[in-house]
């Protein structure tokens, strides 16, 4: 049966599942009403794409808490880092043209400052660096500034130089070795690009990006024009309180200066997948999008990889190119597919909204079937032998655990806690699922158990057996 996009969206608003303390267990469906209010968040803009083309977007709730005025599908919220995948595609464009090179020292480019040396040794950053956050720089992100403060230019932030409320931008580890999230590198290459193009930057974003993919309700310009004050949503920090001045002005546009709708940005990540697949019309060539994706580290980090501009998590289907948004009172997320033409972006204009966008991307997922979106159970196993896995185990510090066997299941006590029943999803592997910990079994070479080690929150103790027991049908631990 198909159901039209008015039918789905109401599923989704419908379909609002909370996380719980516990992994993989969520709490019973709310309406998207209930949670917005319940996280303090007035207002939502929601986009979807499936089938590689926009499938609906929606303005919901208010703009201003207490207030009238509706959020509708043009109401601009701020994108925060979300600018910096949008800033991107101006950079990849430029290198397209051949105009920029992305492995070319940036002090080539940079005329109004320069990346200084430390010490009398002279770093090599590069915008590949830069928009993959390898090039060692500092300052991670920026607050802002109320619309009332004085605004620094973007030389006197790179400089740390008042009114500039962050420190100097440096370079404070080897470029091109390690990810270190950092704005201020973000910023160092807005001020290439504006070095070597000689425009303002609002014009030069809107010429290379906005303008080319219809993306007319976004603006580069901090503060906004005068003329969008009707149209753009209130920051709401805590509690539901507006932000005095309504938001914050960010002169690090690039790093975060970005007011758009969930269904512009939509409209980016939809171009990005059509070039990929080498579609005629869009902003990048194919090869120039595969670049962009590509992952610019040679190891993982906490399970993400950094692209230029992007994100990666995910293989095969799964893959998915992503980024997420916190300037002060606002929230984004967006996210994409490019193996099955789907995703979504979510804007909030609050920040006490931050799970709820997780909440509400993953309802869109459910209905539209993204790959992993439903997760899978972990099978539970029959244990052929339970009692090999018993006995006295020690750990680091006096820690001590006892592994029990009864009636064909595994009992874990850790110390003078009572004892957890471990589910097998593996032959040395189990979970307790009560708390959320993970527990493996090392075998000697004849396959004999000698060891354990917990996994609980990014953190592993490890303890050996010392009083092995043999022994099906021993009691359990009270």
């Amino acid at each position: 049966m198909m159901h039209t996009a008015a039918e789905r969206m109401e599923r989704v608003l419908r379909d609002l599942q909370p996380e719980t303390a516990f992994d993989g267990r969520t709490g019973p469906a709310q309406a998207l009403a209930e949670r917005m209010a319940q996280c303090h968040t007035p207002g939502a803009s929601i986009a979807v794409v499936d089938g590689r083309a926009l499938a609906w977007t929606a303005g919901l709730g208010r703009c201003h808490a207490g207030m009238a005025r509706p959020v509708t599908p043009a109401t601009a919220f701020q994108a925060a880092s979300i600018s910096k995948p949008v800033f991107a595609l101006a950079v990849i464009r430029l290198v397209q043209e051949g105009v920029l090179d992305l492995d070319r020292d940036v002090n080539d480019y940079l005329t109004s400052w320069r990346v200084p040396d430390n010490d009398g040794w002279q770093p090599h950053v590069t915008l590949r660096g830069l928009l993959s956050h390898c090039a060692g720089m500092t300052v991670d992100g920026f607050p802002g500034y109320t619309p009332d403060e004085p605004l620094p230019s973007p030389v006197q932030v790179l400089e740390g130089r008042p009114p500039a409320n962050t420190p100097p931008v440096r370079v404070n580890a080897l470029p091109g070795l390690t990810y270190c999230y950092s704005g201020g590198g973000t910023t160092v290459a807005q001020q290439a690009v504006v070095d070597r193009l000689g425009e303002p930057f609002p014009r030069l974003m809107r010429e290379l990006v906005l303008e080319p993919l219809g993306m007319d309700d976004s603006t580069f310009e901090q503060p906004p024009p005068p003329a969008w004050a009707g149209r753009l949503a209130t920051g709401h920090p805590w509690k539901g309180r507006p932000l005095p001045g309504g938001h914050h002005v960010y002169p690090e546009m690039a790093a975060a200066g970005l007011w758009t709708t969930a269904g512009d940005l939509a409209r980016a990540g939809l171009d990005i997948m059509l070039a990929l697949e080498g579609r005629p019309g869009t902003l990048l060539r194919q090869d120039s999008a595969r670049a962009m994706l590509q992952p610019q580290t040679a190891t993982q980090a906490e399970g993400f990889c950094p692209a230029l501009g992007f994100f990666l998590r995910g293989e095969g289907p799964g893959l998915r190119f992503y980024h997420t948004g916190w300037n002060e009172g606002f929230v984004a997320l967006a996210i994409f597919y490019p193996c099955t033409g789907q995703g979504a972006v979510v804007m909030l204009n609050a920040n006490e909204g931050n799970d709820l966008m997780f909440e509400i991307a993953r309802a869109i997922g459910r209905e539209y079937g993204w790959p992993g979106a439903v997760p899978e159970e972990r099978p539970h196993l029959e244990i052929a032998r339970p009692g090999r896995y018993a006995g006295l185990y020690a750990g680091e510090a006096g820690m001590r655990f006892r592994v029990t066997a009864e009636d064909g299941a595994v009992f874990l006590q850790a110390g003078l806690q009572r004892s957890l029943r471990l589910d097998a999803t593996s032959d040395l592997e189990f979970l307790a699922r009560a708390v959320n910990a993970a527990v493996t079994f090392q075998p000697d070479e004849t396959g004999a158990i000698v060891a354990l080690t917990v996994h609980q929150d990014g953190q592993a103790v490890r303890a050996r057996l010392v009083e092995p027991d043999d022994g099906e049908g021993a009691e359990s631990a009270p």
